[in-house]
């Protein structure tokens, strides 16, 4: 089973956003202690900040993208946005290089382009992995192909792009980590800003072979004012769980019934509206299932927090280690979290072909070996020996 070519090549375009995104984020905050003169904690906050604020804008952008907005569009101009901060934080290097720059005004301008960069990054990756799905989905070699067959290909799929995009960050914190500690910043944000350009050159200019598909362009699917609406009813059903009806006369009016043996609110709209049954009937649905997310997402906090150590402590500690490699090369501190992609890389194979077999066969009997939450549960579990023996590491240091 092979992906066909708009798929290898949005593959091949979003490890390069990795590279560019990576080879800025990776070794930031050197750059905010070395050049801005922050200090280690303000430097680590304000990495923790942009990164955090680039993980929760997708949150608000990508339902309006996906109620009023083409993806191929949503792509083209939010990547606009996104070169647009990049070109302002090489500029802003550049001239802390050049000349003198008031630390206020220089840091305004810094913090303006890094939040540029996150707007952009919030509406260009959702709709960028969700167009390159369309383009497995709609490929003419799947079309008549069983149903059991195409999971397997959107798992291939799946596979090459965390590939793709581990490989681009892979190389965005080696080589750029050391470009910018031995040939400057200003070169050091130039080449991923040149990269991002590249990029989205090469994705404009395949636009002959993407498949869009129809539902995509259905302007009456709005999710968006769909999960609005159902919690406007749903809350109007708690405040009012004991109501009377209105007057059968009035027929411009809603008409708003009760079901108490389903707790089921059905609302018929009236012809000017025009809202299909269908909708209204599904709506409450749609909230259920976000809902249903927030404890997994509030679990999740805390190794949110775990896994961007290693972008501002770790690289901090990484300065005091002794990192020579022969007698001239040096390793820049940033370059050591290329350690845990380096690990994921190698191991996804070894997942895939060993564990998964294993666990399947002798633990749980399961196809999939594991499910998410198992995975997800043995991630923090490591996570939490890892930081344990982070701490153990640290203390002996400082003994």
């Amino acid at each position: 089973m092979r992906l066909n070519k708009p798929c290898i090549l949005l593959i091949v375009v979003a490890g390069m956003e990795r590279f560019a995104f990576k080879g800025v984020v990776s070794n930031l905050v050197t750059y905010l202690t070395d050049v801005v003169k922050m200090s280690n904690s303000t430097a680590a906050k304000t990495v923790n900040n942009w990164c955090g604020v680039t993980s929760m804008l997708p949150l608000l952008m990508v339902p309006l993208a996906d109620s009023y907005w083409y993806r191929y569009s949503t792509i083209l101009a939010f990547s606009f946005l996104y070169i647009t901060g990049l070109l302002a934080l090489t500029s802003t290097a550049l001239l802390w290089t050049w000349i003198p720059v008031d630390k206020t005004c220089g840091s305004s301008f810094l913090f303006w382009s890094l939040y540029l960069i996150s707007l952009g990054l919030s509406g260009y990756n959702p709709a960028l992995q969700a167009f390159g799905a369309d383009q497995l989905e709609t490929d003419e070699d799947l079309a008549f192909t069983k149903d059991e067959k195409k999971p397997d290909s959107k798992s291939l799929f799946f596979q090459w792009w965390y590939f793709g995009i581990c490989s681009g960050s892979l190389l965005g914190v080696s080589v750029m980590s050391y470009i910018q500690d031995t040939s400057g910043w200003g070169i050091g944000f130039a080449i991923p800003t040149i990269v991002m350009i590249t990029s989205v050159a090469i994705f404009s200019f395949s636009s002959r072979f993407y498949t869009y598909r129809q539902q995509d362009m259905d302007v009456n699917s709005k999710p968006l004012q769909n999960k609005f609406q159902a919690i406007k009813t749903t809350t109007s059903k708690m405040k009012n769980f004991g109501f009377t009806l209105p007057a059968a006369s009035n027929k411009s009016s809603h008409v708003i019934e009760l079901d108490s043996k389903r707790s089921r609110l059905i609302c018929r709209e009236n012809k000017e509206l025009g809202e299909p049954q269908k909708s209204s009937i599904e709506l409450p649905q749609s909230v259920k299932v976000v809902l249903r997310l927030f404890p997994i997402w509030t679990m999740l906090l805390m190794f949110a927090v775990i896994f961007q150590q290693p972008a501002t402590f770790f690289t901090k500690q990484g300065m005091t280690m002794k990192r020579n490699i022969g007698r001239n090369l040096l390793i820049p501190p940033a370059m050591l979290q290329s350690a845990i992609t380096i690990s994921i890389i190698l191991l996804m194979p070894l997942y895939d072909k060993v564990l998964i077999p294993l666990t399947r066969l002798i633990i749980t009997r399961q196809e999939k070996g594991i499910n998410v939450m198992q995975r997800m549960g043995i991630g923090m579990v490591l996570s939490i020996i890892a930081m344990v023996i982070a701490a153990v590491v640290e203390r002996d240091r400082e003994a």
